[in-house]
């Protein structure tokens, strides 16, 4: 199969690429080739810029389009309406966030989507990423009404992740110690690694199959508890693990960035319980946590000394707060 992918070198984009490649296809990236330009001299690369700078696509045909850095639907537009007549199939990776109330679980790909009051913003924030990635999924379809696949991933997790929420927990427990977490245990948690998505979108893509899907994981209940103690399995460290409630944790304004894939808010319950059945019934497949968790570790470990984290707590606040915790 011949496949475009619009991005391609930076995590989901760069998962999806590589089992692409693996998979036998064909592929042309098209980015600016600012992000990793080497990375896959066995793909084509088209330099360009998908925002009034898609003119080296002209003419040009391919057997699907995967679009991975779409997020504003005046700019997935311009990629939707120039290739609608030479690209039999557009993949557009959305989101989980596209829906509108996260207060109950077994959200479906059939829910309520959310909305936005001004459909030209194009600031990403919190409240706007998931109504402008709708505008993005209606303009996908408006222009391939009947050839469209578009998947909403929960939390996307594994090697190279830029956003280290879930890298910071599995890093924080292989040092060892005394780790400050969030209560209770028994919160339910979704996410996937990025190479089980990346193999199930190219493997949709290339059975040309068609619709919208919820993909994430796993494919059985979890909780934080479960994370934690197989990190704490994996590591083969000793480690305590000191149950904060959220008043003490709010108290002491510790939100999501000092604790990331913790889900405090009651209108938010039902942000890791969606729906998956659909993508499972459709093959998707989630490896064992251990090798996510591993694989994590690794990588992680690669990185400079003095990289600075994008998520999680600094060692001395955490003590700190263990300390208050304990004498409360």
């Amino acid at each position: 199969m011949d496949i475009l992918i619009i991005g391609g070198t930076q995590f989901v984009g760069r998962h999806i690429t590589r089992a692409a490649l693996d998979g036998g296809h064909k592929v042309t990236l098209f980015n600016r080739g600012k992000t990793g330009p080497g990375l896959f001299p066995k793909a084509k690369n088209i330099i360009g810029d998908r925002d009034g700078g898609l003119a080296p696509l002209e003419g040009k045909k391919w057997d699907a389009v995967i679009d991975v850095c779409g997020y504003f639907p005046r700019v997935v537009e311009q990629t939707a309406s120039l290739l609608q007549d030479t690209v039999s199939l557009y993949v557009f990776i959305s989101t989980v966030s596209v829906y509108s109330d996260f207060s109950r679980p077994g959200i479906g790909e059939d829910s309520p989507l959310g909305q936005i009051d001004d459909p030209s913003i194009e600031e990403i924030t919190v409240k706007s990423y998931g109504p402008l990635k709708v505008l993005c999924e209606t303009k996908v379809i408006e222009y391939f009404p009947d050839n469209h696949l578009i998947i909403r991933p929960g939390y996307i997790v594994g090697p190279h992740d830029p956003t280290d929420r879930f890298t910071y927990w599995v890093h924080r427990v292989f040092e060892g110690g005394t780790v400050l977490v969030p209560a209770p245990p028994d919160a339910p948690m979704q996410f996937i690694d990025v190479r089980d998505l990346g193999e199930w979108v190219a493997r949709m893509t290339s059975g040309k199959k068609t619709g919208i899907y919820n993909a994430t994981g796993p494919n059985y209940p979890f909780t934080m508890g479960k994370l934690l103690d197989s990190a704490r399995e994996v590591s083969k460290r000793e480690i305590e693990f000191v149950w904060a409630d959220s008043e003490f944790l709010l108290k002491n304004e510790i939100g999501r960035k000092e604790f990331p894939l913790w889900i405090y808010e009651s209108e938010l319950a039902g942000l890791m319980q969606t729906d998956c059945r659909k993508a499972i019934a459709e093959g998707l497949i989630c490896r064992a946590l251990s090798e996510t968790i591993r694989d994590t570790v690794r990588w992680a470990s690669t990185r400079p000394i003095s990289y600075d984290w994008k998520a999680g707590l600094d060692s001395a606040r955490e003590a700190k707060l263990i300390r208050a915790w304990k004498k409360r």
